[in-house]
């Protein structure tokens, strides 16, 4: 199934929740739908499976508009964040809802659901209640109940945010698996950036209403197209003035009033441990941080405050030990463009110190 929005908009009161939003996804793609809270994730989903009516613009579902058609008949499964599964009724009876109601014959139900059964991993919890499974069990049954009816689009409001990190993680690769096998196109909201770094085939940036950038994952992040992208994905620190910071003299870009600065951009540390110490200026470290693979320094250089990584094998640093900081990069950011800038001084390395 393809997907084409075209100038989409929907207002609520004053608030513009989504606005003059155009994108086209192609069949069997698992999108991610990225952004902060309130930026319109969840209000564009619901526009797509016919819950919300748009203001204006066009929703085509392999080359047929559907603003008109209703949601059961539009093909799609939907996979809320709270479950949503009736409690009163049995695994098996939760993911045969949808072709019950449809009235299907009993024998392809039956065939159906022990289809999925297996799909999914709930073989043998068929006849227990919602309130006697797991919450990654919960969500399992929830995708199984939406893939029943066999929808050509699969739509995901933050499917894992009721669920613990651990099995959140094991779910994620799970449902990359299983979208992988079944073809289907699918779109999950989330915010949680990891989650669609490593499951999405592309993503969708959005904030405020508005698309800012769509993508692969390695593009988005190696290639920002706004600010908001820049400062968005990863952990990165603005600074204002990045023309003072040694080597960036930024004369070829014209507005440079403004810099983001990420954490593999900077490299901290002795003396002895830069490699092109012409290139780095003296700062200190205001804060260390564990976080599991590497440590993450809060530093202080001039005005500025940076964030730098650090390899666990690496001489350890101590909380207001001055260090030597290099800025291998940076992205310029206005109000229209990114531009990435390369430490211009970095020349041949300097004999190491011993």
């Amino acid at each position: 199934m393809t997907i084409e929005v075209r100038n989409l908009s929907k207002t609520f009161g004053s608030h513009a929740a989504v606005s003059n939003v155009s994108f086209s996804i192609n069949r069997g793609k698992l999108i991610g739908l990225l952004g902060p809270s309130g930026g319109g994730k969840s209000t564009l989903l619901r526009m797509l499976a016919g819950l919300e009516t748009p203001d204006s613009g066009d929703i085509f579902i392999n080359g047929q508009r559907v603003n008109d058609v209703a949601p059961q008949n539009r093909g799609i499964g939907f996979v809320f964040q709270n479950y949503a599964l009736f409690k009163h009724m049995t695994v098996f009876d939760n993911i045969a809802f949808g072709l019950t109601i449809r009235r299907s014959d009993k024998t392809q139900i039956k065939d159906r659901v022990d289809e999925l059964l297996d799909l999914t991993g709930l073989r043998g919890f068929q006849h227990r209640y919602p309130h006697q499974l797991s919450g990654g069990q919960r969500q399992r049954v929830a995708f199984a109940r939406a893939l029943a009816p066999r929808p050509e689009l699969l739509l995901l409001d933050e499917p894992f945010a009721a669920i613990d990190a651990k099995v959140r993680k094991e779910l994620r690769t799970w449902l990359k698996q299983l979208i992988s096998t079944l073809g289907i196109t699918s779109i999950f909201v989330t915010h949680d950036q990891d989650e669609a770094v490593e499951v999405a085939d592309e993503m969708l940036i959005v904030q405020q209403g508005k698309l800012e950038q769509q993508g692969s994952p390695v593009a988005i992040y190696t290639e920002p197209q706004t600010a908001f992208v820049a400062g968005f994905i990863g952990s990165s620190t603005l600074v204002e003035r990045p023309a003072l910071l040694k080597g960036f003299h930024l004369t070829q870009v014209p507005d440079h009033s403004r810099a983001i600065i990420r954490p593999e951009f900077v490299e901290a540390g002795h003396e002895w441990e830069i490699a092109f110490l012409s290139a780095a200026e003296k700062g200190y470290v205001r804060h260390i941080f564990f976080r599991g693979a590497h440590l993450e320094l809060d530093i202080q250089v001039g005005d500025n405050r940076l964030l730098a990584h650090r390899s666990l094998d690496q001489e350890t640093l101590q909380p207001g030990e001055e260090v030597f900081v290099l800025i291998h990069r940076l992205y310029v950011v206005s109000e229209n463009s990114v531009v990435m800038v390369e430490n211009p001084l970095k020349v041949d390395p300097l004999p190491v110190h011993i």
